[in-house]
């Protein structure tokens, strides 16, 4: 299936560009290609240059940009000011980063237009999970850290650069959102140093600039049940798209699996879809959204979709089918 965007608006990737092939080239130009595993996922860089001195320099650009983020934000690391940040900001507001302050800044304004799905305390009970080693809190735990999820709870002082928990037991993951935050950092970047044609993708979460050189960049959305499938492809230039699975980060046990993407309410696994697909202008808000529809499902989660402008979807619900907004239509 290929899905066309109706009023022929530009996107970006969700799990795979498939790069068009037979396109005329430059004779000094060329593609440029990067890889690294960084925020725990795999990060991408792919650009159209002249000068292959700058193309590195653009490429390293990218890479400074995702490694700064991850050493700012990831929970993993015990030295990461979102570790001092949950550790401290319970008892006195911890100074931050202003990159910091932007994020939870954006991560609490989805919380408040999806009423509560998107939820960055959501790491209150989230913390008890360890994927890899198959492991769940049990309902009592889980109901004993719920007391800790409530967005608001979080507070940020601007002026101050400063974040406080209102309560003890509250803590918070940006796993949900700085991905797409680093990607479109990494956008305007590229921008300005005068890159016209890049894709920047890390893990579910891609942007991209412009097109691939007279051709749209060709989209696909996998198969959450069928690794190396595909459900759609979507021909798309300049936007961003993420994607958020229930297959990312999961373990099966009793015949039902546990996946990161938890409802905030319960603190389980969500269920009513496997996988939805995010079109719209800068990743920020694609990777934001993603996981608020995930949460919702698919009738909450499109009501909401078709209430932004800008924004389109592409859901597959927990027996595979396909949902998608009104402004996507298959070809005629």
């Amino acid at each position: 299936m290929r899905f066309h965007v109706r009023r022929l608006r530009p996107a970006c990737l969700a799990l795979a560009v498939l790069a068009l092939s037979g396109l005329a080239a430059d004779v000094q130009a060329a593609w440029y290609q990067r890889e690294a595993a960084i925020m725990g996922t795999r990060v991408a860089v792919e650009l159209w240059c002249e000068d292959p001195a700058l193309a590195e320099r653009a490429m390293q650009a990218v890479m400074d940009e995702m490694r700064r983020t991850d050493e700012l934000m990831s929970h993993y690391k015990p030295q990461s000011q979102l570790s001092v940040v949950n550790a401290h900001a319970a008892e006195r507001p911890v100074e931050v980063d202003p990159t910091i302050i932007e994020v939870v800044a954006r991560a609490l304004e989805f919380s408040r237009l999806s009423g509560g799905a998107f939820d960055i305390t959501y790491a209150s009970v989230g913390y008890l999970y360890d994927y890899r080693a198959h492991q769940k809190p049990s309902d009592a735990q889980i109901e004993l850290a719920l007391a800790g999820v409530d967005y608001r709870r979080v507070q940020l002082d601007r002026a101050a650069r400063t974040i406080r928990f209102t309560a003890p037991g509250v803590r918070i993951d940006l796993g949900g959102i700085a991905k797409g935050y680093a990607v479109d950092r990494s956008i305007e970047t590229l921008r300005k140093l005068g890159i016209r044609h890049a894709m920047v993708n890390a893990g579910g979460d891609t942007r991209l600039l412009g097109d691939r050189r007279g051709a749209p960049w060709i989209v696909g959305v996998r198969d959450p049940r069928n690794d190396g499938a595909l459900v759609t492809r979507l021909p798309l230039v300049d936007e961003a798209v993420s994607t958020s699975g229930d297959y990312e980060r999961y373990f099966e046990a009793d015949g039902e699996r546990y996946h990161h993407i938890l409802v905030p309410g319960t603190g389980k696994s969500a269920r009513e879809v496997r996988s939805v697909t995010i079109l719209g202008p800068d990743a920020t808000t694609t990777d934001g959204l993603s996981t608020s529809v995930f949460v919702l499902g698919v009738r909450r989660g499109l009501e909401l979709v078709e209430r932004l402008p800008g924004i389109e979807a592409v859901i597959v619900d927990a027996e595979g089918r396909i949902h998608h907004s009104a402004g996507l239509t298959t070809p005629r």
